[in-house]
């Protein structure tokens, strides 16, 4: 008597009475930023490299000074760049430019306008920002990802009732990242590649002449932040 041959298990994890559904699902998220990063700066003009140094480390310092009358803390203020250079072209040429720019990190995003008009009438006379963000962006996405998830159930249970089927179980969930504002939230596949990203994008530094503007900043305007993240969740359905 012949005995028939083990039916070997099944690489996805599925056994022989269920069927396999692979959804894939997004979630969304909105949250007020908390935190808002800005830089600030100047840039100085003299005859000599020291003169336009000279004015330009009293000019930052006036600017920090006003920085801190508004509540910012000096370990939020990180200087960015430092460059002295001699001017070869236009108006200026054969002068020297120093420029100082710091990073400027609110944790109090509310009061960014008000920390942006101080450095302004300080005659800071470079600006770029702000970089809107929360305290805590992985508890904005686990809402999302949280979401995700309830759609993905929500579309497994609509198939497998259409199929005269239930769920039997959760065999994989993957994660496939998202987006949280502008900053990439890597997947499971990214993270595995151990890629480097930054938490915040980096900021360009326009460059603007002095004297420094005479109208005050716009109002900084925080509305709110978008978190869409995406995953696939495999499911065993059997029958009834």
């Amino acid at each position: 008597m012949r005995l028939a041959a083990k039916r070997p298990p099944d690489p996805r994890g599925i056994d022989r009475n269920e069927t396999l559904l692979s959804v894939s699902a997004s979630g969304h998220a909105e949250s007020r930023p908390d935190k808002a990063e800005f830089q600030a700066g100047i840039e100085t003009f003299a005859a000599s490299a020291t003169a336009a140094s000279a004015a330009n480390a009293t000019k930052i310092a006036e600017i920090v000074t006003a920085l801190e009358k508004v509540g910012v803390d000096e370990k939020d203020i990180q200087t960015r760049a430092v460059s002295v250079s001699r001017v070869e072209y236009g108006a200026r040429r054969g002068q020297y430019q120093a420029s100082n720019v710091v990073n400027v990190t609110m944790r109090r995003a509310d009061r960014v306008s008000e920390a942006v008009t101080a450095v302004t009438e300080a005659g800071a006379n470079v600006l770029s920002g702000p970089n809107l963000s929360m305290t805590d962006p992985e508890a904005v996405a686990n809402v999302a990802y949280a979401n995700a998830y309830k759609a993905a159930r929500n579309r497994a249970e609509a198939y497998a009732e259409a199929a005269d089927m239930e769920i039997a179980r959760v065999i994989y969930i993957r994660d496939a990242g998202g987006q949280q504002g502008q900053t990439y939230l890597r997947g499971a596949d990214a993270m595995a590649i151990q890629t480097e990203q930054s938490s915040s994008p980096r900021m360009a530094v326009p460059v603007a002449q002095p004297p420094p503007p005479a109208v005050m900043p716009p109002r900084v305007m925080l509305g709110t932040t978008a978190s869409d993240v995406f995953i696939q969740v495999d499911f065993a359905l059997r029958a009834k």
